[in-house]
């Protein structure tokens, strides 16, 4: 139908008040200008059909100066060369959701126009037979255009000489204000064009038409970019593959495969690191890459390359395109638990998303073995992470992991699983203790009904106690890897410098230098109580304090402080490595030695410090046993025993022992003891570990 010159083109049968409110605004703010760009293709492609020519699309981006530095958006226009408005695509243009026009349209993407800009005005030259006509028309919600059931201003179509057919779209005026489009420029618009469309321009790359985006400030041109066929990567490898439609059951209770099936095809791109900043796979809707994908690329972490290369995975199929909706990219496409679930939303068969998923997934291992060998190292960093922190495989296999999950992200998930399920058993138990407390002594059933709430009770305590043991048996076996390293000098920091740190390095991980907090300390390397004494590490004599009160005594006669500060010492501020106060009358003291020093050549260290200890303690201790632990790893049996011939090799626990030994007692003060063991470092270390087995070798039987 002829449409007349300075009308409205008022909608018979729908009222625009209503569709504006039935069809959502576009989340992604650009979708107008993609809108724009998509038919600008379209109408290339169905010249192309006609003629044999060279498609040319040009954006011009309009800017204004402001009293800022920012220039601020004032318009944009898309201009192509294709077949323009003639009277069959206007009429198309002004049908909502025509589904007779091709490509998969919906007749809906005009709305969007008006959604984002004041006005859009759309000027369009055309051939019908042998004669060329203009027309220009404009979209806009406006209150007049809306009082006149329209969002269609036709101005005029006019009869013109001869002119290269084709349209240009102009949006003029934000609605609402955009960083988006204030800070949009040519190289910004050619990066999104390239990503949005790279299906489209990788099918037609040998009739690429020609696309230029320019950028203007107070209508000068400030800068320039052009989509080449060298900025349009070759699909490097295609494959079609079948997917079968589901069905449901006739009971309706389970899903099964249709003898029906649908083409897919998954163009894959290699394309170097540097041109791509990460692997993706989307599913691509009539032409369009779709921003948010329902599926993923479970093959690659996004930031993995191999050999230089990062992928791109593009799955397309007239399956998609037929699910594609009003909300471009929202694809009704079921997963399997929304179609087995699905009250008449969908059609009696359907592709579901787990079986595009799975076969996506199983193609790309097979048309790249190099991607599944990365995969593959992935599930099995997965697995050491697991055996690690002793992940429990129920857990793991419950709980959604991603492949670009990193280590930290994956164990955030897992304990949030586990703490879950902390909370059900914990809630269980206090089930259990309410069924107790309501347990009636006077029925007949009473010892029955007690039997079955304790059994319930037992059963579920310990799942509560299995998972806090896992965790904690987990540190420790973090800690005996990283005591392992330190003593085979695999730390970065032991590679670098001169300087030999290893003795500092044992001594942090064992108890941290200048605490005071046993509690917080992994004594336990050395033995399970240690770390219930109260005690500190590399303190100065003068400055320890057991429960508030000095070790040492603070006035001393004149014969204690001249011994005190002898040979140019002072002896209250020597450092023990470790003490520990068992109990009031008892002192253990702990010396680490650097691996590379013989151990024998120390051996009265210790009794040195106790002697300290014993004549100078204050008042409020009266110590009267002392144990020492002189740790290194250099040890030979024989050179020790030949330092000191009092020490007797332990009989199959690799360690040195001396029952007793007097600790000179001076100033009326009489001898004391002390019984001293001298050990190594792997020898704590495979003790330890053996320790910590029984406890892993416990949780597995569980």
């Amino acid at each position: 139908m002829p449409y007349s010159d300075n009308t409205f083109v008022s909608a018979i049968g729908l009222f625009y008040d209503g569709v504006l409110r039935d069809i959502k605004k576009n989340r992604n703010a650009l979708q107008p200008i993609f809108e724009a760009i998509t038919n600008a293709f379209e109408a290339i492609r169905i010249k192309e059909r006609l003629l044999n020519y060279t498609g040319e699309i040009n954006i011009k981006i309009n800017a204004s100066e402001t009293t800022t530095e920012k220039p601020e958006f004032h318009s944009l226009s898309v201009s192509d060369n294709g077949i323009g408005f003639n009277e069959e695509e206007f009429e198309r243009f002004n049908t909502y959701k025509d589904y007779k026009k091709g490509f998969h349209n919906l007749g809906t993407g005009r709305l969007q126009f008006t959604y984002f800009f004041d006005n859009t005005v759309i000027n369009s030259t055309f051939q019908e037979g042998d004669k060329y006509f203009e027309r220009e028309f404009i979209v806009s919600k406006k209150k007049k255009f809306l009082d006149n059931n329209a969002i269609v201003f036709h101005k005029y179509c006019k009869e013109v000489q001869q002119n290269p057919t084709g349209t240009t779209v102009t949006f003029n005026t934000l609605l609402e204000p955009s960083d988006m489009y204030n800070s949009m420029t040519d190289e910004f618009l050619k990066d999104i064009i390239l990503e949005r469309y790279m299906h489209f321009l990788c099918h037609y790359r040998k009739n690429l038409p020609i696309i230029d985006i320019e950028y203007y400030v107070q209508s000068k041109l400030i800068s320039k970019s052009t989509i080449r066929k060298a900025d349009v990567p070759n699909i490097d490898k295609t494959e079609l593959i079948q997917l079968p439609y589901s069905k449901l059951s006739i009971d309706g209770k389970s899903i099964q495969k249709s003898e029906r099936k649908e083409e897919f095809t998954i163009d894959a791109y290699k394309i170097q690191q540097e041109k791509l900043d990460k692997n993706k796979l989307s599913l691509v809707s009539k032409g369009e890459i779709i921003e948010k994908s329902p599926i993923t690329l479970n093959n690659l972490a996004e930031g993995d390359n191999i050999i230089g290369f990062k992928y791109l995975f593009l799955v397309s199929s007239e399956y998609i395109n037929s699910r594609d909706t009003h909300m471009r990219g929202d694809l009704l496409i079921p997963s399997r638990d929304t179609f087995a679930n699905k009250r008449n939303l969908f059609a009696s068969e359907e592709i579901i998303l787990e079986d595009i998923q799975e076969g996506v997934d199983t193609t790309i291992d097979k048309l790249y073995p190099e991607i599944k060998e990365v995969k593959q190292k992935h599930i099995a960093n997965l697995d050491s992470l697991k055996k690690m922190f002793l992940i429990n495989e129920d857990t793991a296999n419950k709980v959604n992991i991603s492949i670009n999950d990193d280590e930290k992200k994956i164990l955030e998930k897992i304990y949030e699983a586990e703490a879950k399920k902390i909370a059900s058993v914990d809630a269980n138990i206090k089930k259990s203790f309410d069924s107790l407390n309501a347990l009636d002594t006077t029925t007949p059933l009473y010892s029955e009904n007690l039997q079955r709430e304790v059994e319930e009770l037992v059963k579920v305590i310990p799942l509560q106690n299995k998972t806090s043991l896992s965790q904690y048996v987990a540190r420790r076996k973090l800690i005996l890897e990283l005591f392992d390293k330190i003593l085979k000098r695999q730390l970065f920091i032991q590679q670098q410098g001169n300087r030999n740190i290893d003795e500092k390095l044992l001594h942090n991980l064992i108890f941290q230098q200048s605490t005071s907090n046993p509690e917080e300390s992994d004594l336990w390397l050395i033995n399970e109580e240690f770390i219930y004494f109260k005690g500190t590490s590399e303190k100065q004599l003068k400055d320890i304090k057991i429960s508030g009160k000095p070790l040492l005594k603070e006035v001393l006669s004149a014969e204690e402080d001249t011994f005190r500060k002898s040979l140019k010492e002072d002896r209250y501020a020597k450092r023990p490595d470790i003490l520990l106060f068992p109990e009031e009358n008892k002192c253990i003291i702990i010396e680490f030695k650097n691996p590379d020093i013989n151990v024998s050549d120390h051996l009265m260290q210790i009794n040195n410090y106790a002697s300290l200890i014993w004549n100078f303690a204050s008042a409020d201790f009266t110590f009267n046993t002392f144990y020492g632990y002189l740790i290194g790893e250099a040890i030979e049996p024989i050179d020790v025993r030949s330092h000191d011939g009092d020490f007797i090799e332990a009989l199959n626990f690799d360690y040195l022992f001396r029952p007793h030994k007097k600790i000179a007692g001076f100033l009326e003060k009489p001898d004391a003891s002390i019984y001293t063991e001298v050990i190594r470092y792997s020898s704590l270390l495979s003790r330890a570990i053996k320790r910590n087995q029984i406890f892993i070798d416990k949780l597995s039987a569980i």
